[in-house]
C-alpha cells in the first residue's frame, strides 16, 4: 500500500496559516528574509517552492527555452521592456478618479509619474498606500487592471 502524498495537504494549509508563520516558512524554504509583498504572493511562492522541493523544479531545457523566448521578445534589453510596460500607461494629463470611504481621490498622470494632492509620486501603488494605509496594487485600486483577469 502506498503512503498518501502529504504535499496537497501542506499546500491547502497555507490558506489558513498565519502571516507570521508564512514568513517563518519562507525563511526555512528560501533561506532569506521574506519580501514585503502581500500574503497572496507569499502563499503562491511558498506553494511553488514546496512543490519544487518535493517534485523537482523546471528542467534545464525548459529554463533555456524560457530564457530564449524572453530574449526573442525583447532582446534582453531592459529599455525595451520598460517601453512595453509604458504602452499600458494612461497618457499624460489623464485624471484618475476613485472614491475611497466617501472621499473622491483625484490622481493626474504626469510625464514621469503621478500627482496626488499636489505631490509627485513614482507609482500608483504608493498613492493607493497613502490613501488607504495598506498595500495595494495601484493599477487595481484605480480600476486600470482587472485583478481577477490578471491573475
Amino acid at each position: 500500500m502506498t503512503k498518501p502524498d502529504p504535499i496537497p495537504a501542506r499546500l491547502a494549509a497555507l490558506k489558513t496559516t498565519s502571516t507570521p508563520d508564512l514568513k517563518a516558512q519562507w525563511r526555512d524554504l528560501f533561506e532569506t528574509e521574506p519580501p514585503p509583498f502581500n500574503r497572496r504572493y507569499l502563499e503562491s511562492r511558498l506553494a511553488y517552492r514546496i512543490q519544487e522541493l518535493a517534485y523537482g523544479g523546471l528542467k534545464p531545457e525548459t529554463i533555456k527555452r524560457l530564457e530564449a523566448l524572453g530574449e526573442q521578445l525583447d532582446g534582453g534589453n531592459i529599455t525595451t521592456r520598460r517601453i512595453r510596460a509604458d504602452r499600458d500607461r494612461p497618457i499624460t494629463g489623464t485624471r484618475l478618479l476613485r472614491e475611497w470611504q466617501g472621499v473622491e481621490q483625484i490622481v493626474t498622470v504626469m510625464q514621469g509619474g503621478f500627482e496626488w494632492q499636489g505631490r509627485p509620486y513614482q507609482s500608483l501603488s504608493a498613492i493607493a498606500r497613502a490613501i488607504t494605509g495598506t498595500r495595494w496594487n495601484g493599477w487595481v485600486f484605480f480600476g486600470l487592471k482587472n485583478h481577477r483577469r490578471a491573475a
